[in-house]
């Protein structure tokens, strides 16, 4: 089932009852999550948090907690769990750490939760979440990318309406409604080009950390914000909107479009093009996720196109940025070849804020980490077991490439 037509069958059962909503915040700390809870505390009467999670600031996973009287504070980081605990005596809030704790966390039952924890480390908390078969809002594109089949099989199951959180996706979900799949020729997902979109490769080359999470329009992650100066995040997202729309990746399409203004174009079959614009803010889509099927006041900038005179498009430039052709390699490969490409990225992306890495290596990196690992991409794993073991493999495998391509960054 595709999401569309599963939305259109959610929109009938799954439509969340009278305030206040019963919500939880999977990685609360980070910027998703702190975008969130700021639209949650414009109007405190319409929610109930349920849970918060984190990954190491218990200092500000405890101010959140308490600011939002929620009822359950999870610290990834088992190490930081008595700071948590002793910023927490005596509030009545109960207390937990680790990976299993994350998962309980996930599974209490709640109306709405927000999946946002990053990387693969997300993906056994959010099938958590999916399982309460009630509204899903999915900021972690890695589980669709590293378990896209078993992912989707999941929200199938448990009849979850499965609300994506990135911009594009949101876009896409928004623009074709109750649309027939048959009737859509493309999606066209747009990205900004991020900070060195314009840079020669021998520029590129020079590249450090700094530079690279100066990015010219979003406020994110430092992660998300380094695949987005290599266009691993569109990459990414490509592999996303595959399972999420069931649409091959001949159909899928990415422009360069450097004031991030258009989210997603979807071309019809009789040549009409839908299009939604807004602001670059990700408080957007997660206030179109956090109020759906309504809509709620957000504090966002309001568009006006007379101001911005001129939107511009260009055509993504693959020979500086592979990270493109290596999505639609993997897609075109099928089996596990988007884990690989996954746990490969995340290597690469942490090598790289370390200083161990070179900007343009990292692409290097992953690509070479899917030319080594032929036998991990022939399996079909059935499970998320098998899906995190592949997933540790091929980190072991990108590790043991680093020495190959690793060099001082000098500065540009």
């Amino acid at each position: 089932m595709t999401l569309l037509a599963h939305s259109s069958a959610a929109f009938r059962t799954k439509v969340p009852g009278a305030h206040p909503r019963r919500i939880s915040v999977l990685g609360a700390t980070g910027s998703i999550g702190e975008s969130t809870l700021d639209l949650v505390g414009r109007d405190p009467s319409a929610f109930t948090v349920v849970a918060l999670t984190g990954g190491r600031n218990a200092a500000r996973l405890a101010e959140l907690a308490k600011k939002h009287q929620a009822e359950l504070a999870v610290i990834a980081d088992e190490a930081c769990y008595e700071e948590l605990r002793a910023r927490l005596a005596g509030t009545g809030i109960e207390t937990a750490a680790g990976r299993d704790a994350l998962v309980e966390a996930a599974g209490r039952p709640a109306d709405w939760v927000m999946a946002a924890i990053v990387g693969a480390a997300g993906l056994k908390p959010t099938l958590a979440a999916v399982r309460q078969g009630t509204c899903t809002a999915l900021a972690n594109k890695e589980c669709l990318v590293s378990a896209g089949r078993i992912f989707m099989r999941e929200v199938a199951r448990h009849e979850t309406m499965l609300l994506p959180v990135d911009s594009e996706h949101s876009a896409a979900m928004q623009v074709m409604g109750g649309a027939a799949a048959e009737s859509i020729e493309r999606i066209c997902l747009t990205a900004s080009g991020g900070p060195f979109r314009s840079w020669s490769l021998a520029d590129m080359a020079q590249v450090d950390p700094k530079q690279a999470l100066a990015h010219p329009n979003w406020s994110m992650g430092p992660k998300v914000t380094i695949d987005s100066a290599t266009l691993m995040n569109k990459a990414l997202e490509l592999i996303e909107a595959h399972h999420l729309f069931s649409v091959e990746a001949d159909r899928l399409q990415v422009l360069i479009h450097p004031q991030s203004i258009v989210h997603c174009l979807v071309y019809y079959l009789d040549g009409s093009v839908l299009a939604q614009l807004s602001c670059p803010d990700m408080r957007t889509p997660i206030a179109f996720s956090l109020a759906w099927p309504n809509r709620m006041q957000a504090p966002t900038a309001r568009l006006d196109l007379a101001k911005l005179g001129a939107l511009t498009f260009e055509a993504p430039d693959e020979a500086r940025f592979p990270a493109l052709r290596l999505a639609r390699d993997v897609l075109a490969a099928g089996g596990s070849a988007s884990t690989v490409l996954n746990a490969a990225n995340e290597v690469a992306v942490e090598a790289f804020l370390d200083g161990r890495l070179r900007f343009l290596a990292v692409a290097s990196l992953v690509e070479a980490t899917l030319e080594l690992t032929a036998n991990l991409i022939a399996l079909s794993p059935d499970g998320v077991d098998d899906v995190l073991a592949i997933d540790a493999e091929a980190r072991a495998i990108a590790l043991s490439l680093l020495g190959r391509f690793a060099q001082p960054a000098r500065g540009r």
